[in-house]
């Protein structure tokens, strides 16, 4: 009896309401918010916190399709989705695109729903197909490509992606999309490299730097590239390149380009480039390697004195936790003290982030190419900061 008393009252507030709006509204104004999902779903909010599953789910079965009610019969849909309850939403979505009396204009709209079901309950391949039946619609065929190449990302499958966003490409320039279809093509040219296909991984490099100039995984996979060739010259040069394209990523150039220097490269030479690096992009891991190099070349003390002028006007955990550790063994200060205050300080950058999504907030200490959370390319970046960059 409660479940009928529910499904009576929710019945009759639902219809009261439709009745009210139904006899205000001109029929443009009508039609306008009866299309309008997040409107009705608003209004539907109140019903759907302060009457049962089972009410609702009874008086959707009753419901009767028709361009006035597709929106309600979307919004319980969606309501169940959100809640987790994905089987409920499938069910409601199913049983809407399989009556005949569904207007012709609501189909994709619905099939598109169905799809975000299927995405959530993990069921792919159905999500992945109904996609593709929604591709060349005029509505829903850019969200459903969006869709599709978030799945296949996840799926690691590169080369659909690629499809898909070349696809999208021809409705007109998109830089967000230029810059996701070079990272793609980033991920074939590495997966190439594995394969140690020189020559695609090359051709695939340049491809994606046709797409976006900026790209910074091009220029690592370029620079690896060179390495493997044995030009350790030009894989110098290439890292450098990183500073011109996007220089937060400069810390991830320096790593490279000190390893390759300290085995090939001239410490003269390095100092150089280090010094007119700094001048131009100044970050606390330039400033070690810079500080690093003029150790080599002049001598601690040349490196102390640098330092410790550096870090007066751009001070740095990291900086300073070095300077105590050279400016110690220099002057053979090796007290338990000193080493205490640099243990301190090495355990909190340890458990301290390094990299940050600067679209969504994620945060962790490894670079993702791709975000995990917003799944953005080229968003995690190192951190800037004291107690960073």
């Amino acid at each position: 009896m409660d479940i009928v008393f529910q499904w009576l009252l929710l019945t009759a507030a639902v219809a009261a309401g439709w009745l009210a709006g139904r006899f205000s509204r001109s029929p443009e104004r009508s039609r306008r918010v009866i299309s309008d999902e997040t409107s009705v779903r608003d209004r539907l909010q109140f019903l759907f916190t302060n009457y049962s599953d089972q009410a609702v789910e009874n008086f959707v079965q009753s419901l009767a399709v028709n361009r006035d009610t597709v929106s309600l019969h979307l919004s319980i849909g969606a309501h169940f989705r959100h809640k987790g309850e994905t089987d409920r939403a499938i069910v409601i979505h199913q049983n809407l695109l399989a009556r005949p009396e569904l207007p012709a204009r609501f189909s994709p709209q619905v099939t598109f729903e169905l799809a975000l079901d299927y995405l959530n309950a993990g069921l792919l391949d159905r999500a992945e197909a109904l996609m593709h039946q929604l591709m060349g619609d005029r509505d829903y065929g850019r969200r459903a490509a969006s869709q599709l190449i978030d799945l296949y990302q996840q799926e690691r499958e590169w080369g659909k992606a690629g499809q898909v966003a070349r696809t999208l490409m021809k409705d007109g320039v998109d830089p967000e999309l230029e810059k996701t279809l070079a990272y793609i093509t980033c991920e074939l040219a590495d997966e190439a490299l594995k394969h140690d296909d020189r020559w695609g991984a090359q051709k695939l490099l340049k491809e994606a730097l046709e797409y976006d100039r900026s790209c910074v995984r091009a220029t690592f996979i370029g620079m690896t590239m060179l390495i493997r060739q044995g030009s350790f010259r030009d894989a110098a040069s290439q890292s450098l390149k990183v500073f011109e394209q996007n220089p937060e990523f400069g810390s991830e150039a320096i790593d490279r380009l000190m390893k390759l220097e300290r085995e090939h490269g001239d410490i003269g030479r390095l100092v150089k480039k280090l010094r007119k690096l700094y001048a131009t992009w100044p970050s606390t891991s330039l400033l070690l390697a810079l500080v690093d190099s003029v150790e080599r070349a002049s001598g601690r003390p040349a490196a102390i004195d640098l330092l410790r002028m550096e870090l007066e006007v751009r001070p740095s955990v990291r900086g300073l936790l070095r300077l105590v550790e050279m400016a110690g063994y220099e002057k053979g200060m090796t007290t338990d003290e000193g080493r205490l205050v640099s243990r301190i300080g090495h355990l909190l950058l340890a458990n301290r982030p390094v990299y940050r999504c600067v679209n969504c907030g994620f945060s962790g200490q490894q670079l993702h190419w791709l975000c995990p959370s917003c799944k953005n390319w080229e968003t995690v970046r190192p951190i800037q900061g004291v107690e960073a960059e």
